[in-house]
């Protein structure tokens, strides 16, 4: 019998991880994570108070876990950071369109994520870590406020040992070597942007103003807008395209999405 995506199922918390002051890391055991790919995203409720949308940020098929980095800002957060280890968490999907990784495979490619951006791509960087020879280059720039909401960090040092990683921050600590600034300052010394544009493909995934003027500045530096991809994950609410929360003009974000080609949705950036 094929699994219905519109009912909720009760998974197990198996862990939860501090990540941040305000975020936690929550890994739940989940039945159906054949079905699951990089950078879709599932419905959590907590009963009595609501259901959110929070993308995936890890998943094992072999093992049935997904990860989810929830931050603690709303109603139904409020009450899932109330929840422990064994306890039950109602879940519904997958939904929507995530990353292809068959488009990047063979390609120098490069991922940009801003803050908790950092998630959604978290397991589409996994993968490459795990299969290196399955690119011709991969760089990694990421962007957060300050040395402390810095997320994932000893995976990104392991990342670094791999590949280039540069990390920035809007709000210097003083730490020798700190980069400093916008990761739009950071795009033009990327290696990615200087390799055939035919076998480039870029991922930007963070607050909307970031993703847009990242994706104009690789634009400026020469990468077609077709090759750029990047992650509507907000305002999605019902995930079966009812409610009309996350419609952008007349784009359904959960149905048509929270992956796009940049080149067909520049315009809905508002």
């Amino acid at each position: 019998m094929t699994a219905n995506n519109l009912l909720p199922i009760n998974c197990e918390i198996l862990a939860i991880t501090k990540t941040t002051a305000i975020e936690n890391l929550y890994r739940v055991r989940f039945p159906h994570v054949d079905k699951v790919h990089n950078g879709q995203f599932l419905q959590l409720s907590v009963p009595g108070f609501g259901e959110c949308a929070i993308s995936i940020t890890d998943f094992s098929v072999e093992e049935q876990w997904l990860e989810f980095l929830i931050r603690k800002v709303g109603l139904v957060t409020n009450q899932i950071f109330n929840l422990n280890v064994g306890d039950y968490l109602p879940m519904r999907g997958p939904y929507g369109k995530g990353f292809q990784i068959a488009n990047y495979e063979g390609k120098h490619l490069a991922i940009v994520a801003g803050g908790s951006g950092l998630a959604p791509v978290r397991s589409l960087i996994k993968h490459f870590h795990a299969n290196p020879q399955d690119l011709k280059s991969f760089e990694l720039l990421l962007g957060f406020k300050d040395t402390d909401n810095v997320i994932f960090k000893s995976e990104i040092a392991e990342w670094e040992k791999q590949f280039p990683v540069i990390v920035t921050v809007d709000n210097p600590s003083g730490a020798p070597d700190e980069k400093t600034g916008l990761v739009t300052q950071y795009v033009s010394g990327l290696k990615t942007i200087k390799q055939d544009m035919n076998s480039v493909e870029v991922v930007i995934v963070g607050p909307p103003r970031m993703m847009e003027f990242t994706a104009k500045e690789f634009i400026k530096n020469g990468v077609p807008p077709e090759k750029i991809w990047v992650s509507f994950e907000r305002r999605m609410s019902c995930a079966v395209g009812k409610c009309g929360h996350c419609r952008i003009d007349e784009v359904y974000v959960c149905l048509e999405g929270p992956v796009f080609n940049y080149a067909a949705t520049a315009h809905l950036f508002d």
